[in-house]
């Protein structure tokens, strides 16, 4: 079978199904996803040798260390998709709530309810897991899914996929509501990223290759992020122990995340009181430092920074430290450099800290703590699906509200239009 008719099945299937998700009842949804987490855990033997036919195929294929550790599963990652699939069971369920119900003048009630978005096409790299997460958080929101994950771990998602598959048929939903791509082929991802007829969201989850590929590419709306360009301004009100907590955490608590920072933001006012000691921090944890001029007056060990630093996204343990004038000097800096991704303000200036949260144009904006808690768990979402810098249809960590939409509806009383 070539791919465009592979595709089309797998399109035509997952329609199909999402009309059978969308009426779901709670109960049953929850009873899939308990009996996914008990699946894979049944599973974790066979989870354990699929994956390690991936890993030594990488391995072989000679991806960098960072990559296979994204690929490999563990007894503890195994039972962290378990675990992530049962606190998505715990979650309320959106589907079918309805708000804002008011009564207009004529006498009819017009409020909101909350449906599916319908089909997901999900595209991912390297980690299996997100095949658990994807699923499960496309399944309690009431969609089907269509999943291409990466070539390199097609044995692991293929695995995973058959633990979806025992718990959509242990709660007697359709097993097409999850659909996860068995073949490698290239081409699979252009047929799926132009399937306007069956998918209607598409959510790309890896590098900048990938996500530049699909924005140019895709003919179906995208949640998406393309860069994390994350800043953390440092005011000259700050708290200095506060100031210091933060800037190390949002650097060097994980490097290679979407919500770590890669530029420090300092006023001028504070910057020869906190830059000595916190360079020390970084530099005890072996982050290159690239300074402005300012910056490398004060701590001379800094490398210099060109242009371009203050535009990337390292994922490494290199930081870009800027001295700036003051709050309108960050924020001009933010809008000029930054990704709209996730920015923070230590200072204790209530009035400052509400200037920054209106004007700094970021789907998360922090006071007074680190960009690393951008993220969904953290903000009580349960599991995420990505992180959105787009401004429609979600904005910032989705989770199941975000993979949902709003329909109007009226409640009358025989009343008609005059």
């Amino acid at each position: 079978m070539d791919v465009q008719t592979y595709m089309l099945g797998i399109g035509k299937a997952a329609r199909a199904a999402s009309r059978a998700m969308a009426v779901a009842d709670t109960r049953a949804k929850n009873t899939a996803l308990t009996a996914m987490a008990a699946a894979i855990e049944h599973a974790a033997k066979v989870l354990l040798r699929e994956n390690a036919r991936d890993v030594e195929a990488a391995k072989a294929k000679k991806l960098d260390a960072a990559a296979v550790d994204r690929l490999t599963l563990t007894t503890a990652r195994i039972e962290g998709m378990a675990d992530g699939l049962r606190q998505i069971a715990a979650l309320p369920d959106p589907v079918g709530e309805i708000g804002n119900l008011k009564y207009q003048p004529t006498g009819i009630q017009v409020g909101q309810m909350r449906v599916p978005l319908g089909v997901i096409g999900i595209i991912y790299e390297s980690r299996p897991n997100v095949t658990a997460d994807a699923a499960g958080l496309c399944l309690k929101s009431g969609n089907a899914a269509i999943l291409r994950g990466g070539s390199e771990a097609l044995h692991s998602n293929q695995a995973i996929a058959a633990c979806v598959h025992e718990g959509l048929k242990a709660a007697g939903l359709p097993e097409t509501a999850v659909q996860v791509i068995e073949i490698s082929d290239r081409a699979a991802v252009g047929e799926l990223i132009t399937m306007q007829d069956y998918v209607d969201v598409i959510v790309p989850r890896g590098g900048k290759g990938l996500i530049e590929r699909l924005m140019q590419e895709s003919r179906i709306p995208m949640i998406k992020h393309l860069h994390g360009v994350c800043h953390v301004y440092i005011d000259d009100k700050a708290d200095i122990d506060k100031a210091l907590r933060i800037a190390d955490n949002a650097k060097t608590q994980r490097l290679g995340t979407c919500n770590t920072m890669e530029t420090l933001l300092v006023a001028r006012g504070i910057a020869e009181k906190i830059l000595p000691p916190l360079c020390k921090i970084y530099a005890d944890k072996k982050i290159e430092l690239r300074g402005d001029d300012a910056a490398r007056a004060i701590v001379p060990g800094m490398k210099a920074a060109t242009g371009d630093d203050w535009h990337t996204e390292y994922l490494d343990a290199i930081l870009s430290v800027r001295v700036v004038d003051g709050l309108d000097a960050a924020i001009d800096h933010i809008a000029r450099y930054g990704s709209q991704h996730t920015d923070a303000i230590v200072t204790e200036d209530i009035t400052r800290a509400r200037r920054f949260l209106r004007e700094v144009d970021s789907s998360s904006v922090m006071v007074n703590a680190s960009t690393r808690f951008a993220d969904g768990y953290e903000y009580g979402l349960g599991a995420e699906i990505g992180i959105s810098t787009d401004k429609l249809h979600a904005r910032g960590p989705v989770g199941l509200e975000g993979l949902t939409s709003l329909k109007y509806v009226v409640f009358g009383d025989g009343q008609v239009r005059g």
